[in-house]
């Protein structure tokens, strides 16, 4: 069967220059790395083409030679044997990843051993829109798994000895050879017996049973930053549960819930407060108390205030979660009528309802609702 031209294989044209030539074998080697694909003999096959066109083309030399007399001039170089293991590649092209997103797939010859992660842990955390306003700092009991304390996470029994693994004999990886067109690719993957350490544990630990970790109850201080939202989710790195036989733990995930109050309502980072007032303050004017997220503040209505009026209290809503910015309390105004009157107010109101000034009428200089409406996003 005829050998796939290197140019093919790198999908790019023979007038490539040196960067297309690298930019080309990144992307292949990223997608066909046999880390990404450790049950896929195919991409690993695609992977050691891709090493092999490019250990061609990027030498000038070669490339020239290989232009010149095909796969048949490259055969008298001998070159194939340098990388018939699969760490040969990783050590000798991980130069061209430096400071790409890849990098961490080519360090030390082969990819890293991961390290063992534990589980994440989710709570929902229910705050009241002062606490959000302000920020606020909880203490809440969780429980999850922690590092045993009595044999320090390893396991086992205080002052007995790990012996070592004979399936991984020590290393904490199991290699396997595969025989491939282009000579034999070892692949490496965690020891399931000792789990990654290399040892075995001959007298588990009576306290966690030979996990090192016990499940156990825990006080977090949780620090919330003022301008959360209702579902936003905040993450405190390493307060999740620690996985069996060692390693890093999760996370903890908390979920914000807002409670309704019963006064004050958010609309985004805006609060609104609905301000009743009798006929009376509406045409005297009044000086009228409200709640804030702050506190109780004073507010001054002008006679002849109307309702439906709003007033804007300047930096009085929730300041964003970023800390930049803040919203405001809209007001809104609404004139309280009674629905019972006694004979003695009857008889007042009646003196009064045909006079003129007791009669609408609105001047082109009241605004209507709809003004008043469209004014709430101008300002």
């Amino acid at each position: 069967m005829a050998k796939q031209d290197y140019y093919e294989i790198l999908g790019i044209k023979k007038d490539a220059t040196t960067d297309e030539i690298k930019k080309a074998y990144r992307q292949i080697a990223l997608k066909y790395h046999p880390d990404k694909n450790p049950n896929n003999p195919e991409a690993e096959e695609k992977f050691k083409a891709a090493a092999e066109a490019y250990e061609v083309l990027s030498n000038p030399e070669k490339r020239q030679r290989y232009d010149y007399l095909g796969h048949d001039g490259m055969r008298e170089q001998a070159y194939r044997g340098s990388y018939t293991q699969a760490e040969d590649i990783f050590g000798r092209y991980s130069n061209i990843f430096e400071g790409t997103p890849f990098e961490s797939f080519f360090q030390g010859g082969r990819s890293q051993q991961q390290t063992r992660q534990g589980s994440d842990l989710r709570i929902k955390l229910k705050l009241t829109l002062q606490e959000i306003a302000s920020g606020v700092e909880k203490k809440i009991k969780i429980k999850r798994y922690i590092t045993c304390q009595t044999c320090g996470g390893n396991g086992a029994q205080n002052g007995t000895e790990l012996s070592t693994c004979n399936t991984c004999k020590g290393t904490g990886e199991v290699h396997r050879v595969a025989n491939t067109l282009l000579g034999q690719v070892v692949t490496h993957s965690t020891c399931s017996v000792c789990h990654g350490a290399g040892k075995i544990i001959t007298t588990p630990c009576n306290t966690c049973k030979g996990e090192g970790r016990i499940y156990a109850e825990e006080v977090v201080n949780i620090k919330i930053p003022a301008g959360v939202t209702q579902g936003m989710q905040l993450s405190m790195r390493g307060k999740g549960n620690m996985p069996p036989h060692g390693g890093v733990p999760g996370d903890l995930l908390i979920a914000i819930e807002e409670k309704e109050d019963d006064v004050l309502k958010r609309e985004g980072k805006d609060i609104h407060y609905q301000l009743y007032i009798s006929f009376i303050e509406a045409v005297f004017g009044a000086e009228k108390e409200v709640p804030t997220l702050s506190g109780n503040v004073k507010i001054k209505l002008e006679p002849g205030t109307q309702s439906g009026k709003i007033l804007r209290l300047r930096g009085k809503g929730i300041k964003e979660v970023d800390g930049y910015g803040q919203g405001d309390q809209l007001v809104h105004i609404q004139v309280w009528t009674p629905d019972k009157l006694n004979k003695e107010e009857r008889e007042i109101l009646e003196k009064l309802k045909d006079s003129s000034n007791f009669i609408p009428q609105p001047g082109k200089q009241e605004k209507n609702f709809f003004e008043k409406f469209k004014s709430l996003f101008r300002n």
